[in-house]
């Protein structure tokens, strides 16, 4: 995805790229986790951007028609993290990128369940080059949104959630897109806007990452 921000882009490659690995190299990784997520860079027409999926309604329970990064539960024969998140990505996408297209990975967060998921950051260049062959069981569709998209104001939102009857606290939301991007994959996608583009994206919410978020948004909350 060399220069494909342009001058001044979030993303325009070489020092860029430099300074995004450092950052996650510093940053540790925050433990073991029990599954994975690849947060997959992409280009699309020269516009970088993210890749998401949404979750195929054979899955059934509760990830059932969420938009989601490809990822899964690590299995006792992957050897860490980017191992699960780069086979579960060949299972769900077909697509088999390289250890080298990895940045590295965001600090683990609880999803729903309370278990820990390890978002790991990789680079699949654009998208025009890439053959996905979606899994059909998994994965309903597959979009992007670029980070330009991502990062106006207009498609940022927030949800606040309550615990016990009371508020509780605010996560974000990214509106405007083919698919509302919320819950856990919307806390990577902040936290990813935040290690791209620190100059341009600022965090407007209250995040409470100790333990995994109530599914019961306060109504009419999102804006």
């Amino acid at each position: 995805m060399a220069e494909a921000g342009g001058p001044g882009g979030p993303v325009p490659g070489g020092g860029s790229e430099q300074r995004c690995r450092a950052r996650l190299a510093a940053a540790g990784r925050g433990g073991a986790a029990a599954a994975a997520v690849l947060v997959p860079l992409c280009s699309v027409r020269g516009r970088p951007a993210l890749l998401f999926t949404l979750r195929s309604r054979r899955l059934g329970g509760p990830h059932s028609g969420d938009v989601s990064f490809p990822g899964g539960r690590r299995d006792p024969a992957d050897g860490d993290a980017v191992a699960t998140a780069l086979r579960e990505t060949r299972e769900e996408l077909g697509l088999e990128p390289g250890a080298e297209s990895v940045w590295g990975q965001l600090r683990a967060l609880p999803d729903r369940q309370g278990q820990m998921v390890a978002p790991i950051v990789a680079n699949l260049g654009p998208l025009e080059a890439l053959t996905l062959r979606p899994n059909p069981d998994e994965v309903e569709e597959v979009f992007t949104l670029p980070l330009d998209h991502l990062l106006r104001e207009e498609n940022q939102g927030y949800t606040h959630f309550r615990a016990a009857g009371r508020y509780a606290y605010t996560l974000p939301v990214f509106l405007n897109g083919p698919h509302r991007v919320w819950g856990l994959t919307a806390i990577i996608t902040e936290l990813t806007l935040e290690l791209l583009a620190p100059g341009r994206y600022r965090r407007k919410t209250t995040r409470v990452l100790a333990r995994s978020p109530p599914t019961r948004p306060i109504e009419g909350s999102s804006a």
